[in-house]
């Protein structure tokens, strides 16, 4: 079993003093990360590739067993048609091998304008994807991906190919609308509402899977979700299947906050995953009752 926890990014300074120790330095914040955590969801490179360089950097200052879970460029996936990109999509994927161990799967987002009337562009573009080098998952946001026969067909050509499936969670932000922990004046909160509002498939296409979870900033709110997803989980992690979860917020500084908490449920519900070896200073979880808000 294989469970790796963790945020979005690393190199964020208002975490100095809390998540990081006090007088942290930027230079430091990785190894600081990496201690923490055993994952983190590179949001980067989907805009800028990293040197050679700065990869055998990020591999000196992490652990063995730690994670990088890259996203590709946008110039890959944002531009149109994914097969005329395939020689793109390999150098990308030379370049990031500089990682070697330290790199989990990549994966690609798809805009909101790539629907399933390019299926057949979808389906050559994952067949010539290196799967056996370095795993890839998918995540879509064309609605038309989640209702049938489209979201059966890209079912089974994940399956096919042993393609992961990304699992965009944004419900928190979404049902905070009327939620006493969001203020109707909070900038940053309906900011973070430009992520999609989709359905949540609970389906798992290869033997891991990427969980991108929107959470709102009150850790309260967060409950009923989280606890959710702790026995979802469990049944995941019996099959043998990777799981890579990683929190967001709309307000950052609470990103690690929220993903500790989500550790102590899984916890609290005896669900089997690695322990932390660092702790907030804050309350134990409330006693959990089993949810489904996957129906």
């Amino acid at each position: 079993m294989s469970f790796l926890l963790g945020c979005a990014v690393w190199a964020y300074k208002e975490w100095v003093g809390n998540f990081y120790p006090p007088k942290s330095r930027p230079s430091e914040f990785l190894r600081l990360y990496s201690q923490r955590f055993k994952a983190v969801e590179g949001n980067t490179t989907f805009y800028v590739i990293p040197t050679t360089s700065a990869l055998a950097r990020w591999k000196a200052e992490t652990p063995s067993g730690f994670k990088f879970c890259f996203k590709l460029p946008k110039e890959i996936t944002h531009n149109g048609l994914l097969t005329p990109r395939i020689a793109a999509a390999s150098s990308f994927l030379a370049i990031m091998s500089g990682l070697a161990d330290r790199l989990g799967p990549i994966f690609a987002q798809l805009p909101p304008g790539y629907g399933p009337d390019l299926f057949s562009d979808l389906e050559a573009f994952l067949t010539a994807w290196q799967q056996d080098i370095v795993p890839l998952a998918l995540e879509v946001r064309h609605p038309a991906w989640f209702s049938e026969p489209h979201a059966g067909n890209l079912e089974r050509l994940l399956q096919r190919l042993g393609v992961g499936r990304v699992l965009l969670d944004s419900r928190p932000v979404y049902d905070a609308i009327d939620d006493p922990y969001a203020p109707s004046n909070d900038p940053q909160l309906h900011s973070e509402r430009r992520k999609p509002k989709l359905p949540l498939p609970l389906s798992v296409t290869s033997t891991f899977s990427i969980i991108r979870y929107i959470s709102h900033p009150e850790r309260a709110f967060n409950q009923t979700y989280l606890e959710a997803w702790a026995a979802q989980l469990a049944t995941w992690l019996a099959q043998g299947i990777d799981v890579y979860f990683f929190v967001h917020c709309p307000q950052e500084a609470r990103s690690p906050h929220n993903a500790y908490y989500f550790q102590q449920l899984l916890e609290a519900q005896n669900v089997p995953v690695p322990p932390l070896s660092w702790q907030f200073s804050q309350p134990s979880v409330p006693p959990t009752t089993q949810l489904n808000l996957f129906d």
